[in-house]
């Protein structure tokens, strides 16, 4: 690899390396439909169902693009619409058991990954890049995922 990457490119090879990685493991576990955006509404619905408007400001996209992701998570039966109670004009967005099933293999992968990591380059490294990232992480002006810079 080049020397001198940019910080910035060398995080998103980085995450693109450890993307493909998961989605090939999750793909060995009955999972090879999941779309590249899945991970970021599984983790938002899992405790906080949200209608289609919330979905869509929480990841920082039109009602639109959200809509074309839902459906599809619908179509392959992660995620269900409910009416809401307490306004019938309302559904409301949950995750059906499959994708709560691929949410605890996707969580497996996350830590067998970071302690294979450790493995090959040290527990201690390991343990600073993920205070690093978790202190990049806290300083950004937004707290929830976008699927998009603002």
């Amino acid at each position: 690899m080049q020397e001198n990457i940019d910080l910035g490119v060398l995080l998103n090879l980085a995450f693109g390396s450890f993307k493909e990685e998961l989605h090939q493991h999750l793909g060995r576990q009955g999972y090879a439909d999941v779309g590249s955006s899945f991970g970021y509404v599984f983790r938002l619905l899992e405790n906080n169902p949200q209608n289609l408007k919330q979905l869509a400001e929480s990841l920082g996209m039109t009602p639109q693009g959200a809509l074309k992701i839902i459906n599809d998570m619908v179509l392959k039966d992660y995620v269900q619409r409910v009416d809401d109670d307490s306004d019938a004009r309302v559904r409301l967005l949950h995750l059906r058991p499959r994708a709560i099933a691929l949410m605890q293999v996707a969580r497996a992968f996350h830590q067998e990954f970071e302690v294979r990591l450790g493995e090959r380059v040290g527990a201690s490294k390991v343990k600073a890049m993920r205070a690093v990232l978790e202190q990049i992480a806290a300083d950004a002006e937004y707290g929830s995922p976008k699927l998009r810079p603002l």
